[in-house]
C-alpha cells in the first residue's frame, strides 16, 4: 500500500511553511531536486522515497520554509 500521509495543521500552521511534494522517474531525481531546496530554504528532509504499485516514478515529500532563505 503507498505511504499516504495526510499534512496537518502544524505542517502549515502559519502563512510561509509548505509542504513539497516531488514526483519523479527515480530516486535520483527526487534527491536532487530535495537537496536543492534545501541549499535555498530552511528543509526538513525525507530520507526515503516511496512508490506507488503500478504507478511509474517516486515520490518524496518535504517540508519547508521560505521566510528562511539559507542563500542563494
Amino acid at each position: 500500500m503507498p505511504d499516504v500521509r495526510e499534512i496537518n495543521d502544524a505542517h502549515v500552521a502559519e502563512p510561509g511553511l509548505a509542504v513539497v511534494e516531488v514526483a519523479a522517474a527515480d530516486d535520483q531525481t527526487a534527491f536532487a531536486l530535495q537537496e536543492v531546496l534545501a541549499t535555498r530554504w530552511a528543509t526538513a528532509t525525507a530520507d526515503r522515497t516511496t512508490r506507488v504499485p503500478g504507478e511509474p516514478g517516486v515520490r518524496l515529500r518535504c517540508y519547508l520554509d521560505p521566510r528562511q532563505e539559507l542563500g542563494t
